[in-house]
């Protein structure tokens, strides 16, 4: 990407310090308020988490001036999708892009104080890799108990955040749902990071592109499993896009 003018950088500083004051005053509020929904169920919990997801939306818009792209097809029905993971953007924006979507996650996120809570109240799946054959039929059981209510999982294969061109192999937790869940898998590309890094307070303007590739059949070679959805995912990787 093109660097920024001096006065672009400033606008995008100021930009960045405003939705850093607006959205984390917001999530304050809302984790409030997740855990006043708990008691609820997940239903309750999943309607606060839409507000947080909405709001972040229309921050990053408006305050940020990035804009979403959808190219492909956005699947109907709940599918087990995996998708590049570069920004917190994609975690938050998952809610107004899917329909109240279970995310796939390593087992200690549910250990955190209040956010395991609200977490597991609204159906992240811990992924534990060290858990055997009951861990399996656990996951096996919550991620058909989601598709039933009409909601999809989700997974960020690569594990964490990674930079924006970077392209690192799936982690082994990717290989396990896809033999468990035996359904197809909706490759999803994003290049968030081109405007909001991992580690980096400024965001900049542009463009932010979700990229579905086509469905990967269940039952496949782990191998070609894996090299279908890494290719799938990494599509949008190029560095020299213009925003």
């Amino acid at each position: 990407m093109p660097p920024l003018s001096r006065f672009g950088l400033l606008l995008a500083a100021v930009r960045s310090a405003i939705f850093a004051v607006l959205f984390y005053g917001m999530t304050v509020v809302l984790v409030l308020a997740a855990v006043v929904a708990l008691p609820g169920g997940w239903r309750s919990v999943a309607w606060v988490a839409e507000r947080w997801s909405r709001i972040h939306r229309l921050l990053i818009r408006w305050v940020l001036g990035q804009k979403i792209v959808i190219e492909g097809t956005l699947p109907a029905e709940p599918l087990f999708i995996v998708a590049k993971h570069e920004s917190m953007f994609e975690t938050l924006d998952a809610l107004c892009l899917f329909y109240r979507p279970v995310i796939a996650a390593k087992r200690e996120l549910i250990d955190i104080p209040v956010w395991g809570a609200i977490a597991g109240a609204y159906g992240l799946i811990a992924v534990d890799r060290e858990g055997g054959a009951s861990t399996l039929r656990t996951i096996r059981a919550k991620a058909r108990a989601a598709f039933a209510l009409g909601r999809p999982v989700l997974l960020y294969p690569e594990g964490t955040r990674v930079e924006h061109g970077a392209s690192p192999p799936l982690k082994a937790g990717f290989a396990g749902l896809y033999a468990v869940l035996g359904c197809p898998v909706i490759p999803l590309a994003i290049n968030s990071g081109r405007l909001s890094p991992r580690h980096g307070f400024l965001k900049r303007p542009g463009t932010i592109t979700y990229r579905f590739g086509e469905p990967i059949p269940a039952g496949l070679p782990r191998a070609e499993a894996e090299a279908r959805v890494h290719a799938a995912i990494n599509v949008l990787n190029r560095r020299d896009e213009i925003a």
